[in-house]
């Protein structure tokens, strides 16, 4: 019965051998070529990376693939691999003869098509070329396309197309992706039987995945090693050390995505500009921090759980038509190095998984008092000074709505007034009767100019500017605040440093800058901005051996809390609302933000303890004692306020040049 089924086998291989040549000989091409494999551009992931080199996210199409060549495939791995799947490898031209008649008398046995017989060649060809069902036409157009494929290529190119192309389960496709999935390593540093695994899974990538079968997985691996034991390609000593073994598997997610509110603004900004960036392995470099990331998403957190405990009061003292439903609140934080606008943290909200709105960037809400620091530097560039008096008087101000006579009369927070105070004393404490009298006496129409000069848009045309009565993202405000943090010059906010595509071209992504005032008049503000911090609205934002500017905005009806400031060399904005708008209790900027501010520096500075700790002063400031215990600073724009000049008459003669 042996010699029989022996004589048959043989047999079908001569027929398999003569239709094969027949089929070669009368027709010059078939219906699929090899030319995908010879020119094999497969769909890569594309990888976003912060500025340390740590991942972000993996983005991709339909298939998670990270590419990699040949001379980076471990030597060990090409053994595992042809050991179990092709021993032959090395000496067949893409058929293995003997292969085929041993499968030819099991599927004779069984009488059916049940063994395949396919050398790595021929897989690679029914991968990429072919379909997986078992039929004769298949397999022959398969042999065909093995042997014409091995003519083109050499057997490295055919490993490596192999190795980058074979699904290895978990929805990992080519060899490096599945070690830095499921061993979280490079190839080079897997072991050998990590190396076995993952040359064991392509037979069965559901079965012998290790994430949902790891005891199948791990047995399928040590016959690789027996297998490789079995062709003296590794010593009994490896075999008993690494049968044993149990390497640790992770369960990641396949983005890896550590940072989603960054990688899909990352996706955003980019999409134009890289149509393919799903699909074409770009390794993009942003300018963020992972560890400034996580350390301003805990703030955040930290200060929104704040806000929650303290609505828990406000609503047990409250009316039931006052309660306040804190469930739409969330928060936004753009961090940035004043001088260079790369972003170092972005956070779009409280929990990505819970809304994927970007808040930091998408949110446009009304900067409320934190506005008020851009029509004091208007101010000081028209001559006033920082001692410059100011009337902080209550004002009633007649205007139309729709042919209707209407009447304003804006208030304190405070609810009383100071007669005359000094400009710095006025934006310490954030006195709306002072802004506006002071916007009213340089005119509205030059306040509105200059303004609009250092780029903020869709301003109202009525003295309600003076409460920063617009809409703004966090994003865009940073911009406008590098005015002051980055010493007059404005910087635009940076996340994209480098995309380096996958032929090894490289784009660079530079500083955006444009100077709005000088270091002196800019130095003016944050020393104002350091007493707002000190002893003003924003006290509970300081921060302990940092020098701190800044300023809170809180808008009518405790409807949006701002702290907007920076350090000597990294600015901070902090935003807290409701995405539905409505009022949070009694939430100010400098209750609700200040705190989630003060913490981010406190830990950063814990991990950067060579941070620059005191603002520089600009050569062009002079300090003036004005009594024993008080000093004063000025600049010739800025001088002292027994200087006649009339401010008002210096700003207009200035826009009419």
């Amino acid at each position: 019965m042996k010699i029989l089924l022996r004589l048959i086998g043989l047999f079908f291989i001569l027929m398999i051998a003569g239709v094969i040549a027949g089929y070669c000989y009368i027709s010059k091409e078939l219906k699929y070529d090899v030319d995908k494999l010879l020119n094999y551009n497969p769909n890569l992931t594309t990888k976003i990376y912060d500025r340390n080199g740590e991942l972000i996210s993996n983005i991709f199409g339909e298939k998670h693939r990270t590419y990699v060549p040949f001379k980076e495939i471990p030597p060990r791995l090409v053994e595992a691999l042809v050991a179990i799947e092709d021993t032959a490898f090395f000496e067949h031209h893409g058929i293995n003869p003997e292969a085929i008649m041993r499968a030819v008398m099991k599927d004779i046995k069984h009488m059916k098509l049940k063994e395949g017989a396919s050398t790595l060649t021929q897989q690679l060809v029914k991968l990429t070329l072919l379909s997986n069902e078992k039929k004769l036409k298949r397999k022959i157009n398969e042999a065909i396309l093995a042997i014409k494929l091995e003519t083109k290529l050499s057997k490295e190119e055919i490993l490596e197309r192999y190795l980058n192309e074979v699904f290895y389960g978990h929805h990992y496709y080519g060899v490096k992706t599945a070690a830095q999935g499921y061993f979280r390593k490079d190839l080079s540093d897997l072991n050998l039987k990590e190396i076995a695994i993952l040359a064991g899974i392509p037979q069965r990538p559901s079965a012998f995945d290790p994430t949902r079968h790891l005891e199948a997985s791990f047995s399928r691996a040590n016959t690789v090693l027996h297998r490789m034991h079995a062709l003296g390609w590794i010593s009994k000593e490896e075999l008993v050390k690494y049968q044993e073994a149990r390497p640790k598997i992770y369960d990641d997610t396949l983005t890896k995505n550590r940072a989603p509110y960054i990688a899909n603004e990352v996706l955003k900004r980019l999409q134009k500009e890289y149509p393919d960036i799903k699909t074409a392995g770009y390794e993009i470099h942003t300018t963020i921090d992972l560890e400034a990331q996580e350390i301003a998403q805990k703030a955040l957190i930290d200060a929104y759980q704040g806000i929650l405990e303290r609505g828990d009061k406000y609503n047990a003292k409250a009316k039931s038509d006052e309660m306040v439903d804190y469930s739409d609140l969330n928060g936004a934080m753009v961090v940035m190095e004043s001088k260079t606008g790369e972003v170092l943290a972005l956070v779009g909200g409280v929990d990505y998984s819970k809304s994927v709105f970007n808040r930091a960037v998408q949110g446009k809400r009304q900067p409320g008092s934190s506005f008020k620091p851009f029509l004091y530097l208007t101010a000081l560039n028209a001559g006033y000074s920082t001692q410059s008096k100011l009337t902080d008087i209550s004002r009633s101000f007649s205007y139309k709505d729709q042919d209707e006579d209407k009447e304003w009369r804006p208030k304190n927070y405070e609810k009383n007034f100071e007669g005359l105070i000094t400009l710095r004393e006025s934006l310490v404490h954030s006195r709306n009767l002072a802004t506006i009298n002071m916007v009213n006496e340089l005119g509205l129409s030059n306040v509105y100019a200059k303004i609009k000069r250092m780029g903020f848009k869709n301003l109202p045309s009525d003295l309600s500017i003076s409460l920063g009565t617009f809409s703004i993202s966090p994003w865009d405000f940073a911009s406008e605040w590098s005015i002051f943090a980055n010493a007059g010059t404005k910087v635009e906010p940076m996340l994209v440093k480098k995309v380096v595509s996958s032929d090894g071209g490289v784009k660079i992504y530079e500083t955006q800058e444009e100077n709005v005032t000088t270091p002196e008049q800019a130095f003016l503000i944050t020393s104002i901005l350091e007493d707002v911090v000190k002893r003003g609205t924003g006290r509970r934002a300081r921060v302990e051996g940092l020098a701190v500017a800044g300023k809170t905005g809180t808008t009518n009806g405790y409807k949006d809390a701002w702290f907007c400031g920076y350090s000597p060399e990294i600015e901070t904005l902090v935003w807290f609302g409701k995405d539905n708008n409505a009022r949070m209790g009694k939430e100010t900027g400098g209750k609700a933000a200040g705190p989630a501010f003060a913490a981010f520096y406190r830990e950063y500075i814990k991990l950067h303890p060579e941070t620059k700790r005191e603002f520089d002063i600009p050569e062009g400031v002079r300090e003036v004692k004005l009594t024993a215990k008080k000093s004063e600073y000025f600049t010739d724009t800025s001088p002292p306020p027994n200087d006649a000049k009339s401010a008002a008459e210096e700003l207009e003669q200035e826009l009419l040049f």
